[in-house]
Parts: structure tokens; C-alpha cells; sequence
């Protein structure tokens, strides 16, 4: 019988308390054993901390209970929080998980466990593992597939056509994530620059990125970069420009315009 990772799912919070409870259920309800909830709270003053611990409680009282963690302190943003979960993280690999985003079923881990030949201490364990992501609304209803799809083989030069992964659905081994940590001169698009460096790497040293095939999230689709689309489109360039040249960025977001209006 082959080993079994252990998965840290971080959710970053900060007066959540409105759609924490979706996600808290949704980790909760997995069939896999092998999970730890990391929660990385920014102090908030709503009703958030309270939720928790009812969820830690209750867990606590189940036969196979679930690995919670609460880490409660100030921060400077929130992917400064989310650089905290990554230092904090136990399990062998992490995805972020959003308050009010959830696990697409309850059998999403096992299924993505069952595709991977994970063995302890290899360090030709797959790097990432990826997969596509619904969109819900406020109420967890679904919307829709997400119009970005998730390529059948992903790599760093893939994301000049845009995210084609959603953050939420991008697994990284903790010990890799490490050591790309999130750039916090961006405010809203540092999951883009984190997810297109810890793609070179991986390319670089030859370690497997492994399509899982799967749905792994139901996204709700508002969030910090909806609510901050021109910052983050700009963000977004600058980054590109980065990795790919300016004239690479320039003509993706000249593309990306004339999708949107051939859309309407």
C-alpha cells in the first residue's frame, strides 16, 4: 500500500465570519484522513474566531478528528498571511482555500491522492498537482465552469495566456513552496508571479506537474481582484512583463481586451 501525503488547505481570514462556514464544512466533510486545516487569522472582530472553534470542537469529537490550527495575529496583507501558512504548514503539500470557496465533492482529496505515487522522503514526489475550478455564487450555488481552462500539460510559459489555473486548484509541495515565498510589493496579483516562479523551478530541476483531470474547487467568484480589476490587470502586466518581455505582455493584454469585447 503506498503512502498517503498529508494536505494542508490554509484559509486566510479576516472578518469572514459570512462564508467561512462553507469552506470550514467543506474541509471537514472530506473522506480522505490525511488533512490538516491551517487557519491563518488576521484578529478579526467579527464573529470568524468563534465559528472556528465551534469547527475545532466539533472536530474534536468525531472518531478520526480533523488536524485544525489557528494562527490568530496582525498582518501586513493578505498575502503576507498566506507567506505565514506556507512557514506554518505541516503537511506535504499546500493549496490556499478562500473563505466561501470549497472542495468541489467530498471525495475531491482521495480522488487527487489516487493519482499520485506519493512515497516519503522522494524528492521526485510531484511537484504540483492541479486541476479545474467551478464558479459559485455567494450562496455556493454553482455559476458556471470556469472559461479559463486548465491546460493537459502545464507549465511556466503557459500562463502568458492568463491564469489558465485557478490559485485554489494549484497544489504545491510545502518544501518548494518554501522557497518561492509571495512577493509582497503586489497587493493583488502575487498568486500570478508565485504560481509562474515555482513553475520554472520545478521545469528547471525536472519534477513532475501532475494534471489531475479533476474539479477540485467550487470559487466564489467575488474576491480581492474582482473588486480591484484595473489594479490588478496593471499588476498583471508588470509581472508579465517580468517574466516574458514587454512585448509578450503587451500583446497578451491586447489579446485579452479583444476576447472581452468579441464576449459581449
Amino acid at each position: 500500500m503506498k503512502d498517503k501525503p498529508l494536505i494542508t488547505i490554509a484559509t486566510v481570514t479576516y472578518n469572514a465570519s459570512d462564508t467561512l462556514e462553507r469552506t470550514l464544512r467543506s474541509v471537514e466533510e472530506q473522506d480522505y484522513p490525511a488533512v490538516e486545516h491551517l487557519i491563518v487569522d488576521g484578529c478579526s472582530t467579527d464573529n470568524t474566531l468563534s465559528l472556528v472553534q465551534r469547527y475545532v470542537e466539533r472536530n474534536t469529537m468525531v472518531n478520526t478528528p480533523r488536524q485544525i490550527r489557528l494562527l490568530c495575529e496582525r498582518d501586513e496583507g493578505l498575502y503576507d498571511a498566506m507567506n505565514k501558512a506556507i512557514l506554518q504548514a505541516q503537511g506535504n503539500y499546500i493549496v490556499f482555500l478562500n473563505a466561501g470557496d470549497k472542495l468541489h465533492a467530498k471525495d475531491t482529496l482521495s480522488l487527487l491522492v489516487s493519482k499520485v505515487s506519493w512515497v516519503d522522503g522522494d524528492y521526485s514526489n510531484p511537484a504540483i498537482l492541479y486541476g479545474e475550478t467551478d464558479l459559485v455564487d455567494d450562496n455556493g450555488h454553482f455559476l458556471r465552469h470556469r472559461r479559463l481552462q486548465a491546460p493537459k500539460e502545464l507549465g511556466w510559459r503557459s500562463f502568458l495566456n492568463g491564469m489558465l489555473v485557478c490559485h485554489q486548484s494549484f497544489y504545491v509541495r510545502t518544501d518548494i513552496a518554501r522557497e518561492e515565498m509571495y512577493d509582497l510589493r503586489y497587493r493583488f496579483s502575487a498568486d500570478y508571479d508565485w504560481c509562474i516562479r515555482l513553475l520554472q523551478k520545478v521545469e528547471k530541476r525536472h519534477i513532475q506537474i501532475l494534471n489531475s483531470k479533476l474539479i477540485l474547487t467550487d470559487y466564489l467568484s467575488e474576491g480581492l481582484t474582482t473588486h480591484n480589476h484595473w489594479r490588478s490587470l496593471w499588476e498583471r502586466y508588470r509581472i508579465m512583463s517580468q517574466h516574458y518581455g514587454c512585448l509578450a505582455a503587451l500583446g497578451a493584454h491586447l489579446w485579452f481586451v479583444l476576447r472581452a469585447v468579441l464576449r459581449k
